[in-house]
């Protein structure tokens, strides 16, 4: 429940019962907005209409970084929620463990990258200039979204300076981690936010006949895929953060690599 305004929402709250639950793993993963939205439908008075809660808590809390006024709204719906971690719950579960792995551009690679950033941040100042702050918000995305490109592959660039650049740093270096991960007999979920750059590692893959399986927004039968990883068909599961990112259970696999992080780190954990 993220949006009251959505017909899903409103046949939500038009059910009549005598109890009602939320039951979600990301309680606020991007706003407060999202808190209120699952209040608005256990008890509709406890947090006000929408106004009057980006008025009293959203707006001071995430604007101005008001304490007093977070303290005040956890008091409030402390009574509705009960949390319960994974250690809780899950206690045969091992503990995660997360490895940073930094990767140096080099060469061509980052000559290109030096090349669309210095143009980049040009074309930012000029719109800045021009436009304010507030209004440049999709040049300044478009910008770090090529950044974020030629980080993982310059075959993602669709520029003509990029079209001569074939190597990738880090598409060398997931190789190297992979070569070394299967034959130790693990089981690897690669998570992307390019569907494009999926398709290039699955393109290496099927260069070193390493079967995978893929799941993106294309995926017509998304039970049958990933059965066919839970049953064994592949040891390596390429999936796209959107489509991935609800309604899995991938409990065989033991090793996840995050390709390219994502903006919103709640969505990657």
């Amino acid at each position: 429940i993220k949006n009251t305004r959505t017909q899903a929402f409103q046949a939500l709250a038009s059910i009549r019962a005598a109890h009602r639950v939320c039951l979600t793993g990301t309680p606020v993963e991007n706003h407060l907005g999202e808190l209120w939205a699952l209040m608005r439908f256990l008890d509709p008075d406890l947090l006000g209409d929408e106004l009057t809660f980006r008025r009293v808590y959203k707006a001071p809390i995430e604007a101005e970084g008001d304490e007093e006024r977070l303290d005040a709204l956890r008091e409030q719906v402390a009574p509705y929620i009960l949390r319960r971690t994974k250690r809780e719950v899950a206690k045969d579960l091992p503990p995660k463990t997360e490895l940073r792995r930094p990767v140096e551009l080099r060469g061509k690679q980052r000559d290109l990258y030096e090349h669309i950033r210095v143009a980049a941040h040009g074309d930012v100042r000029k719109v800045i200039r021009q436009k304010g702050l507030a209004a440049s918000t999709i040049t300044i995305l478009d910008a770090l979204m090529k950044l974020r490109q030629v980080c993982c592959d310059p075959r993602l660039v669709a520029m003509d300076a990029a079209r001569g650049v074939k190597e990738s740093a880090k598409t060398e270096a997931f190789f190297e981690m992979i070569d070394g991960l299967l034959p130790a007999g693990h089981r690897v979920l690669v998570f992307s936010q390019f569907t494009s750059m999926l398709a290039l590692l699955a393109e290496g893959l099927r260069e070193r006949d390493v079967d995978y399986l893929t799941l993106t927004g294309q995926t017509r039968d998304r039970r049958a895929v990933v059965d066919g990883f839970e049953r064994g068909d592949a040891d390596v599961f390429l999936i796209s953060l959107k489509a991935g990112g609800t309604g899995l259970n991938l409990v065989s696999a033991d090793t996840v690599i995050h390709f390219d992080p994502w903006w919103n780190p709640a969505v990657e954990d």
